[in-house]
């Protein structure tokens, strides 16, 4: 199939034998418990430790704080093997790729040397909590409040679609500092979540698909954090902190995407080849055909739209616009294809026990977080 004869060019050595460490344990610890974390709404606490032995946690991270040394493609072939087998609950984009990746480039040695060690062992689980009942892609409207007293911070606020709530040992917040207007008073502050008084975990979250990643509701009363636990120790910095990560985050969303779309089309392919309709395979039927044509052209579009966003964020090129760019068009592209690739199964393809289900339903929400799909194209109108 055209989509196997293509290979991403900055794919090497070490990345083919990263993917084939990272298929073999998923097709080992994932696989066989998608059901059961879908049911329990939440992975469960030891495979984050076996994915750190493993060594499939913060593997962009250097090695001096207990990281794999690699880099953001290093992350983004494990993103794509989660999508080869429509693995939508292991939330560790969100815990390697977004939050280790705050505290290695903005935390003090003291809060890197703490931290991040136990991230890539899986002793320490990440979440970051920007979304706010009443604040979405617009993260000035902020209101969770962090007011200095003494040596700590006492904060007050609630978090909403939270990833890893259930799990999180350590959780990056969004709070306002100051009273200075926009971005300018929001700083991060990092709690540690184990016995912390004030800091509440709410209704885990019913979601259309992702059903097995655990998404919670967080709340703040009166919770005191150590002052020391500001990211990088300055206040007011928040708000450059997030712009400089996001794109991080946008690309990641737009690796999965394109790697869900090739998958989608996988699946599509061999159940047409196999299904039987009016005495002959699907694959048969013309109008069959051109749609799987016609994926697979979108599908390859995506993959090579990312390969060279890929390329240029590992070189230090990628702008905030052009990740925003990536993430808008392969998620669109995303759900495109996942759509159409459902309707060859016919009913099958509506229930969750085929791959294609899940896919379709986790799909949806790639165009909201991360930034609304209609943020990111008026980012990128911007830069026109």
């Amino acid at each position: 199939m055209i989509l196997d004869d293509y290979r991403s060019p900055w794919l090497t050595e070490d990345l083919l034998d990263l993917q084939q460490l990272a298929r073999t344990f998923l097709d080992k610890e994932v696989l066989p418990n998608q059901a059961r974390w879908a049911e329990q709404h939440m992975v469960d606490r030891d495979f984050w430790r076996a994915a750190g032995a493993a060594g499939l946690l913060c593997i962009s991270i250097p090695e001096e704080y207990g990281g794999g040394g690699g880099t953001f493609a290093h992350e983004a072939v494990i993103a794509a093997e989660q999508a080869r087998i429509a693995d939508d609950a292991w939330a560790n984009s969100v815990h390697s790729t977004i939050v280790a990746h705050y505290l290695a480039a903005f935390g003090t040695e003291e809060q890197k040397q703490r931290w991040l060690p136990g991230m890539a062992s899986g002793d320490l689980v990440g979440a970051i909590a920007m979304t706010e009942p009443g604040t979405g892609s617009d993260l000035q409207r902020v209101r969770t409040r962090g007011i200095r007293d003494g040596d700590d911070y006492v904060i007050n606020g609630s978090k909403t679609f939270i990833s890893n709530g259930t799990h999180c040992d350590l959780l990056v917040i969004v709070a306002r500092t100051s009273d200075e207007a926009g971005g300018r008073g929001l700083s991060l502050i990092v709690a540690e979540t184990a016995d912390l008084p004030g800091f509440q975990r709410g209704r885990v979250l019913e979601k259309i698909g992702m059903h097995g990643q655990d998404t919670r509701e967080l709340s703040f009363t009166d919770m005191r954090v150590p002052a020391a636990n500001l990211l990088g120790g300055v206040e007011g910095r928040g708000f450059q902190q997030l712009m400089e990560q996001l794109p991080q985050e946008r690309l990641i969303i737009a690796v999965t995407a394109a790697a869900t779309a090739v998958a989608a089309v996988r699946h599509a392919i061999a159940y047409a080849k196999e299904r039987q309709a009016f005495g002959q395979d699907l694959l048969s039927f013309q109008n069959t055909r051109f749609v799987l044509a016609e994926c697979a052209a979108d599908a390859l579009a995506a993959r090579t739209l990312v390969d060279s966003c890929i390329t240029r964020h590992v070189a230090g090129e990628l702008d905030a616009a052009g990740a925003s760019l990536a993430k808008f068009w392969c998620t669109d592209i995303q759900n495109k294809v996942v759509d159409r690739c459902l309707q060859i199964f016919g009913g099958y393809g509506y229930m969750m026990e085929y791959p294609i289900a899940r896919m379709y339903a986790a799909a949806r929400v790639q165009k909201i977080y991360g930034g609304t799909n209609e943020i990111m194209k008026e980012l990128v109108a911007r830069s026109l």
